[in-house]
């Protein structure tokens, strides 16, 4: 075909187009498949060169076969191109049909693209038909055959031997044989497709055979605990048979196994979480009786299976031992929450305890209105707030108790057992109870860091930590929030008592504290903020930050020191 001029075209050429279009139906695998597609340009188009991109399930389009230079093949056979970069070529140049002709003109932008590429030297033509060797021509290749339709890949042609832009008749020839190459390398992935499945399945099948041959002696010998328990009838639930690891565990005969079923074994704390557990494919972890009354963790991890074709079905349960886990599980948790060097709470800790009291609607007033608006003046009887009248408020107040409230991180709690969070209106005690929060900041600990280093250091914050949970009370929080910072959250305190409270620890730190045999002092600033619904964690803890700041600038240097 590539001698011929249009529209002449011979008997020979058209019989060589329908030979490669042929071949491409009967190669044997997907790999065949592509690779007969990209000779197939090549033998029977007239073109030099040309590559199959195939789409992958990510979306990006890989090389999968390659025809006309054996060493570009080696190159870029198997790299990939992003699916973005596809786009935007598919995107330029001329339409042919279906095809996509970039000429040399605006395709050097492409030359330092992500999408993998050969490059063939030449002279400049000489004329306007003439192929220049930065000219580039796409045939996308659809699931149908056609647009619109799904993409399946791009054959990428060049050089064509004569020389020359393909005619009209070079097209329709390249937009036939994309047509056909989308078809027959759709109908090969469908055959790989079957034929995996095919294999899976008699793999499947010889899989189930050699574990019903095995199963018995797999149950008996398993190294972690089975069971199979009757799943209908009077006596649903109950053992049938146990193996040696699952008596060892619980510490019972295999005979008194069998009286027993699964919920005459379980925790009566975890009685609802057995209950839950998906019989078939149902995993629970919760804790078993050994025959000393002890209980034991363990993972339940619960198949069905049939005696026969029509046979009764039973409940095999596997049974790990995973008390060591566990243990290691409650550490972790601990270590995720606490504060690595003095053992308190942390900052994340601190403020998912502080969240869990707070909720986005702010308290009512006194007199039954609902503060609302932005500012925390508004919220929280300001000259800003806004009420309703009695009728509103109480029905209003009606709705809310069947209604949940959001919690700062969005998780809903229900409303009627949420107590909305208050505080004193200001520093004189009107009798409000609230959640106070203290803002605690050391000073001179740089200064003991900087002269006897971060041992030193390190063992001052120890002890502060120390005599700050000493001052508290019992379900108070003292978290450290980094640094020389500490916050602690004591709840029904009214103004005055949250004064007390910050002068007693005050007093607290400020004794000498003995470092290898050093006496070294500290003093600590505190600001007393309150949280209040509405708020949210980092807002209170803002707050009370800034109040310890200005305490700070209030106190002179010296008094500072001294505590």
């Amino acid at each position: 075909m590539e001698t011929e001029s249009e529209p002449y075209v011979r008997l020979a050429t058209l019989r060589q187009l329908h030979q490669v279009m042929a071949d491409m139906n009967t190669a044997r695998s997907l790999a065949d498949t592509v690779q007969t597609v990209a000779n197939g340009v090549v033998s029977g188009l007239g073109y030099e060169l040309a590559a199959v991109n195939l789409v992958r399930p990510d979306g990006d389009l890989v090389v999968a076969a390659f025809a006309g230079n054996a060493s570009a093949e080696a190159l870029i056979t198997g790299r990939v191109g992003p699916r973005a970069a596809w786009d935007r070529r598919l995107g330029m140049g001329e339409r042919w049909g279906s095809l996509i002709f970039i000429p040399h003109s605006e395709g050097w932008v492409l030359d330092e693209d992500d999408v993998p590429q050969w490059y063939t030297d030449g002279p400049e033509p000489r004329f306007e038909d003439e192929w220049h060797p930065s000219d580039r021509l796409f045939a996308p290749l659809w699931a149908n055959g056609a647009l619109p339709g799904e993409l399946i890949g791009v054959l990428s042609v060049d050089r064509p031997r004569n020389g020359r832009l393909p005619g009209a008749w070079g097209r329709e020839a390249l937009q036939m044989y994309a047509f056909q190459a989308a078809i027959a390398i759709s109908n090969a992935r469908l055959r790989a497709n079957m034929q995996r499945a095919l294999v899976r399945l008699e793999r499947e099948q010889q899989a189930l055979r050699a574990s019903e041959e095995s199963f018995r002696q797999a149950f008996e010998y398993a190294p972690s605990g089975m069971a199979i328990a009757e799943m209908g009838g009077d006596q649903r639930g109950r053992l049938l048979r146990t193996n040696d690891a699952l008596c060892r565990l619980l510490g019972r005969p295999a005979s008194a196994m069998r009286r027993y079923s699964f919920s005459d074994l379980v925790h009566p704390e975890d009685i609802g979480t057995l209950l839950r557990t998906s019989a078939e494919g149902g995993r629970a972890e919760l804790r078993l009786a050994r025959r000393d009354n002890t209980y034991v963790w363990v993972s339940l991890r619960n198949s069905v299976v049939a005696d026969a074709a029509d046979g009764p079905r039973f409940l095999l349960t596997h049974v790990e031992d995973i008390e060591e886990r566990k243990r290691r599980e409650l550490q972790l948790a601990h270590r995720a929450s606490h504060d690595a060097l003095t053992g308190l709470p942390n900052s994340a800790e601190l403020r998912s305890r502080l969240s869990a009291r707070l909720c986005r609607r702010p308290a009512s007033t006194a007199d039954g209105r609902e503060a609302v608006g932005e500012s925390p003046d508004a919220a929280y009887g300001g000259p800003g707030m806004h009420g309703f009248d009695q009728e509103e408020a109480l029905a209003e107040r009606a709705a809310r108790a069947v209604e949940r409230f959001d919690t700062p991180a969005g998780q809903p709690v229900v409303g009627y057992d949420h107590v909305h969070v208050v505080a004193p209106e200001d520093e004189h005690d009107d009798g409000t109870k609230g959640l106070a929060v203290l803002f605690c900041d050391l000073d001179g600990f740089k200064s003991i860091n900087d002269r006897f280093g971060h041992h030193t250091g390190d063992a001052v914050l120890i002890e502060v930590a120390r005599r700050l949970t000493s001052g508290v009370r019992d379900g108070d929080t003292v978290a450290r929030l980094g640094g020389d910072e500490f916050v602690v959250l004591a709840d029904g305190l009214g103004s005055a008592d949250a004064q007390d409270l910050a002068v007693r620890l005050r007093n607290a730190i400020v004794p000498p504290i003995r470092v290898d045999g050093r006496a070294v002092r500290v003093g600590a600033s505190f600001g007393i903020g309150w949280a209040r619904c509405g708020m949210t964690a980092e807002e209170v803890l803002k707050s009370a930050d800034q109040l310890m700041y200005a305490e700070k600038r209030s106190r002179a240097k010296q008094q500072r020191r001294a505590g």
